[in-house]
C-alpha cells in the first residue's frame, strides 16, 4: 500500500466539466479589450489611407491595433530569457504578437486600447507608440544584473547576497560562489516553467525534469484537465534560484516587492523538478524514493525536500541512508504541527527524523521560534519560515467581492483580466447563452453566473456579449469552497472570480444593487512553515559546495552546523537546532580551516 505524504500548503479543490455543444448567439453589444472596469474607447490612432495601410496599420475586426512596444533593456544571463518575458507580458494582456526580434528589446503586436493602456503601466515598458517601418539594432551583453531591492528579508538574513554582491550594488561578484556548477534537486509539488525568474536554472525540455505523478518528463504542478495547483513548488524553487533582474509580474500597487521582482540564495545554481505531489499537495513515499534515485543519477549533490509524513518506514529510510551513503546531501522540513504542550507532542516527520536527513525548522523575522514549526532532538537548522517572499504561478489572482460595504470571500479564475468594475449585479443563470442576462445594457453590469456544464470560457463569453463587465461565479459543489478554475488560455477577459454556494447564498439577496469585483495579482506570494525553511538552507548548502566542489556531504553540513547563529541555548536545542543558516559565516569557517 502505498504511504501518504502530508504538505501544510495545499492548494484548493478542482473538478472536472463536461463540454456540451455550445449555443451559438449573436453578440448584442461589443467585447472590451482586457477587461479593466471600464468600457472600450472608441477612439482609434489616424493612419494613410491606402489599402496596405489599412490591412498593416488599421485596427482589426476586435479593435485591436497595432503597435511597437519597446522594453527595459536586460543583460547578461537575463538577456537571453527577456524575449520570452516580453512575449508573455503582451500575451497576458489579450495582445497578439506579430513579429519577435530576438536582439532587441523590443517587438510588434496588436492591442486593444484598454490593453494598450495596461500595459503603458507596466514597469517594464519604455513605450508604445503605433506601428510603422523599423531597422532591428543589437544589445550589448554585459554582466548579469538586477537591484538590491530583489533581495528579500529572507535571502540577507541567510546572508546570501554578502557571498555574492559584496558591496551591495546589485551585480554578481566576479568569481564569488552562486551556487554554479550544482544541481539542486527539488522533490515537490511541481513548478510553474512560464515563470521568468526560473527560466535560467531550469529550462523545460532539457532533461531536468521528472513528473511522478502522471509518469512523463513535464513536471508541471498542473493537473490532467490543465488547472494549477497551489504553486508551493514554485515557491521553493524561487527561493533557491530566482534570478536577479528578471522580474514577473508585479502588482504596482504592492509596495513590498521591487519591479525587478526577486533573487534566489544561490542564483547560479542547475534546477533538477521531481514532482511528487499533486495539485492537492498529497503523494506517496515510493513516489519520493523513485524520485530520490533519479535525483542522484541525474548528478544532484542536493535533495530539498519541502514534504513529509508521520509514519517511518525502513523502506524510505534505506533510501536516504543510501542518498547520504552516495555522497547526497538531502534536506527536510520538521512539520508545521508544533503545539505548546510538552505532554502531548505531534507526531514526529520522516523524512527529517532520519539521521541521514538535515532537518530544519522555520524562524519568524524576529528569529523567535513559531508555534506552529515542530521541535525535536534531531533538528538541524532553522531558516526563514513566516511571511517568506517568492515566485508563485503566474498571473496569480487575488480577488475582492464587494457588496454595500461588506467583503466576500472568493478566488479568481486563471487567466482572468485584472482590474475592477462596480455595477449592477444582475442573475444570468447558467449563462448558457447570449441571452440569458435580464435587462442587460451594454454600458456594463456584473453578471451572477451559477457553475454548470458549459465550459467556463462560453459563459463569459455569453455574458460579456450583453454587456457584461465583471464576473460572478457561483460553484456549485456545496461542499467546496470557491474552487479553483481556468478560463482555459489568456485573452480579452474582464475580470472573473468564483465563490461558494454560501457566499452566492448571500449575493442572490444582493441582486440589482451595485457589487464591485476587484482583481489584482502578482508572480509573486508570501508564505509560511517550515517548507518555506528548507529551500534557504539547500540554496546555502549549494553555495558552499560551488565554493569548493571537493567537499564531502558531512563536511558541509559540518560547517553550515558550526557557523550558525545560536538563536537558543549554547549548543544544539530542540526549538532551533544549531541556530540560524548564515551563508557567508560557513564560507569563513570553511576558509579558516581549509585554507
Amino acid at each position: 500500500m502505498k504511504r501518504l505524504i502530508m504538505l501544510g500548503l495545499l492548494g484548493l479543490s478542482t473538478c472536472k466539466q463536461e463540454l456540451p455543444p455550445v449555443e451559438e448567439n449573436p453578440s448584442t453589444c461589443p467585447i472590451p479589450g482586457n477587461g479593466l472596469g471600464s468600457a472600450p474607447s472608441t477612439a482609434r490612432t489616424p493612419v494613410e489611407s491606402t489599402a496596405l495601410t489599412r490591412r498593416l496599420l488599421g485596427p482589426d475586426e476586435e479593435g485591436r491595433e497595432p503597435v511597437l512596444v519597446r522594453f527595459r533593456q536586460h543583460t547578461g544571463v537575463q538577456a537571453a530569457s527577456a524575449p520570452l518575458l516580453r512575449q508573455a507580458l503582451v500575451e497576458r494582456m489579450g495582445g497578439q504578437v506579430k513579429y519577435h526580434w530576438r536582439g532587441l528589446s523590443m517587438l510588434a503586436a496588436r492591442l486593444s486600447p484598454l490593453a494598450r493602456e495596461a500595459l503603458a503601466h507596466e514597469p517594464e515598458i519604455l513605450s508604445i507608440e503605433p506601428d510603422h517601418p523599423v531597422h532591428a539594432l543589437g544589445l550589448t551583453s554585459p554582466h548579469p544584473s538586477g537591484s538590491p531591492g530583489e533581495y528579500t528579508e529572507g535571502v540577507k538574513r541567510v546572508q546570501a547576497p554578502e557571498v555574492w554582491d559584496a558591496n551591495g550594488d546589485g551585480l554578481l561578484d566576479p568569481g564569488a560562489p552562486t551556487g554554479e556548477g550544482l544541481k539542486v534537486c527539488v522533490i515537490d509539488s511541481g513548478i510553474d516553467d512560464r515563470h521568468p525568474e526560473l527560466r535560467g536554472p531550469y529550462l523545460p525540455g532539457q532533461g531536468l525534469g521528472k513528473d511522478f505523478i502522471d509518469g512523463d518528463d513535464d513536471p508541471k504542478d498542473q493537473d490532467e484537465n490543465g488547472v494549477w495547483g497551489g504553486g508551493h513548488g514554485t515557491h521553493v524553487a524561487g527561493i533557491i534560484a530566482a534570478q536577479l533582474g528578471m522580474g514577473g509580474w508585479v502588482d504596482p500597487t504592492d509596495s513590498t516587492l521591487h519591479p525587478n521582482g526577486v533573487v534566489g540564495v544561490a542564483p547560479g545554481v542547475t534546477l533538477l523538478v521531481a514532482r511528487v505531489l499533486d495539485t492537492q499537495g498529497n503523494g506517496a513515499m515510493s513516489d519520493v524514493i523513485e524520485a530520490l534515485g533519479w535525483c542522484q543519477q541525474q548528478g544532484a549533490r542536493i535533495a530539498s525536500l519541502s514534504l513529509g509524513s508521520t509514519q517511518a518506514g525502513a523502506a524510505d529510510k534505506d533510501a536516504f541512508d543510501a542518498a547520504w551513503a552516495a555522497g547526497m546531501l538531502s534536506i527536510s522540513a520538521m512539520g508545521n504541527a508544533g503545539n505548546d504542550d510538552p505532554d502531548n507532542p505531534p507526531p514526529e516527520v520522516y523524512p527529517a527524523a532520519y539521521a541521514s536527513v538535515l532537518a530544519v525548522g522555520a524562524v519568524d523575522s524576529e528569529d523567535q521560534h513559531p508555534s506552529f514549526s515542530q521541535l525535536g532532538e534531531h533538528l538541524s537548522l532553522v531558516a526563514p519560515g513566516v511571511g517568506v517572499l517568492s515566485t508563485t504561478l503566474v498571473g496569480d489572482a487575488f480577488s475582492e467581492v464587494e457588496a454595500e460595504g461588506e467583503l466576500y470571500s472568493s478566488r479568481g479564475l486563471a487567466y482572468a483580466g485584472r482590474g475592477q468594475y462596480t455595477g449592477t449585479l444582475l442573475d444570468c443563470g447558467q449563462a448558457a447563452s447570449a441571452s440569458s442576462c435580464p435587462e442587460t445594457a451594454c454600458d456594463g453590469f456584473v453578471a451572477f453566473v451559477e457553475r454548470g456544464t458549459l465550459p467556463f470560457a462560453d459563459k463569459v463569453r455569453n455574458v460579456q456579449a450583453q454587456g457584461a463587465r465583471a464576473v460572478i461565479i457561483a460553484n456549485n459543489d456545496p461542499a467546496a469552497a470557491e474552487g479553483s478554475f481556468t478560463l482555459g488560455n489568456p485573452g480579452d477577459w474582464p475580470p472573473v472570480v468564483s465563490v461558494s454556494q454560501v457566499t452566492a447564498r448571500a449575493l442572490v439577496g444582493r441582486l440589482g444593487r451595485p457589487v464591485r469585483v476587484e482583481l489584482k495579482g502578482s508572480d509573486y506570494a508570501r508564505r509560511s512553515g517550515t517548507s518555506i525553511a528548507v529551500p534557504h538552507v539547500s540554496a546555502a548548502a549549494a553555495l558552499l559546495w560551488s565554493a569548493r566542489p571537493g567537499l564531502t556531504r558531512t563536511q558541509v553540513r559540518d560547517f553550515l552546523e558550526r557557523s550558525a547563529k545560536e538563536l537558543g541555548p549554547p549548543g544544539r536545542d530542540p526549538a532551533f537546532g544549531f541556530g540560524l543558516v548564515q551563508a557567508r559565516a560557513a564560507l569563513e569557517l570553511m576558509a579558516k580551516e581549509l585554507p
